[in-house]
């Protein structure tokens, strides 16, 4: 990282010691005090599009050791001066997982954030209605390839308004590769024909939905788009990611003084003296847990697909042969159903399969 020695400080000389323990001062550059002077001024920048990427995260950096996009009035301007110039080096990979206090303090924010490819919402009990979960269909959100939203108090409803810029104009989450819908009984097997429509997709995690008849529903997945089910828990939904990109601190910012805010040290500080004054004994204070994300829950039947990677090479050379079989059926009379279930037992293939290479 590339703080140029900016501390946040305003004055103008950098003071050191030698070896022989004298105290030695040298004055900063003049790029560090024009660096220092925009950023503490970084709400009446205009604009930040044209300049240079090393330049805007030195920039970036000043104003964050300033806290500049943790202040109520100016920081949500502040930071979209950058997002909007630098899109994903601003932030990358956003993890939110249990931070159901951060979203909903720095909504604005969270929403400015560009390009981002992964997000992590596990644990936040968002509901169908959020307006983070209407900002994710957006085409600014449009490059991501893992959406975590296990937990959240999903159902139909809310997958069908997640999908529709999919289903309808091809746009949204189109190239979303990994989806965690665990944990969210309200998701049946009606929600599941809404994730047809995500034909990138190669990771699919179902565990702990409403889904009655699974069997149906891996049948379908599997001819579809093309995911298998995976009889063994995939390390791809591990959930641990990490937030990363120049905003990482500053998203650690944020939680920190909403953590600060709900805490009351203060009281209990006092309160413990007032114990020990009055001879009383401090009752043992227990780690508290989230009310949305802590807690056992009770385990749930695993059901996440991936997609065989043999799957990929496969199907065009299947396509293929599909394509040179029907030019062959035009010259010829068709076959009757006994004689193509003979063909399909020498090939290898079932009846099911034939369906599917046709209807490519």
């Amino acid at each position: 990282m590339n703080r140029e020695n900016d501390n946040g400080r305003k004055d103008h000389f950098i003071f050191t010691y030698t070896k022989e323990g004298n105290l030695r001062y040298s004055a900063k550059s003049l790029f560090s005090l024009v660096l220092s002077y925009i950023a503490d001024n970084i709400h009446h920048v205009d604009s930040l599009i044209g300049f240079p990427e090393q330049i805007g995260e030195k920039l970036f950096y000043a104003a964050d050791t300033r806290q500049k996009f943790t202040e109520p009035r100016t920081g949500l301007r502040a930071l979209q001066k950058f997002t909007d110039a630098y899109g994903s080096l601003v932030l990358q990979i956003l993890c939110l997982k249990n931070r159901y206090l951060v979203i909903s303090e720095k909504l604005e924010e969270i929403k400015s954030f560009r390009d981002l490819t992964c997000l992590d919402l596990s644990c936040c009990k968002l509901g169908d209605d959020h307006e983070l979960l209407e900002h994710i269909t957006k085409e600014t959100l449009s490059s991501l390839i893992r959406l975590l939203l296990k937990d959240n108090c999903l159902s139909d409803a809310g997958l069908r308004r997640m999908t529709a810029p999919v289903r309808v104009m091809k746009r949204g989450l189109e190239n979303l590769s990994l989806l965690d819908l665990s944990c969210n009984p309200g998701i049946t097997n009606k929600g599941v024909g809404f994730l047809l429509s995500f034909k990138k997709l190669n990771y699919l995690d179902l565990s702990g939905t409403g889904i009655e008849d699974t069997m149906v529903v891996i049948q379908r997945i599997q001819i579809q788009i093309g995911l298998v089910y995976s009889e063994v828990p995939l390390k791809e939904f591990d959930h641990n990611c990490k937030t990363e990109g120049w905003a990482e601190h500053t998203v650690l910012q944020w939680e920190h003084i909403i953590q600060e805010g709900i805490n009351p040290q203060r009281s209990l500080k006092s309160r413990a003296a007032a114990q020990h004054f009055y001879g009383k004994r401090a009752r043992t204070e227990e780690p508290c847990e989230s009310p949305l994300g802590g807690g056992h829950r009770k385990t749930c039947e695993n059901l996440q697909f991936y997609k065989r990677r043999a799957q990929v090479y496969s199907l065009p050379l299947l396509k293929k042969k599909t394509e040179d079989n029907e030019e062959l059926q035009k010259k010829r009379t068709p076959p009757k159903p006994k004689e193509q279930s003979l063909k399909a037992k020498h090939l290898g293939l079932l009846m099911e399969d034939w369906d599917l290479l046709n209807s490519y």
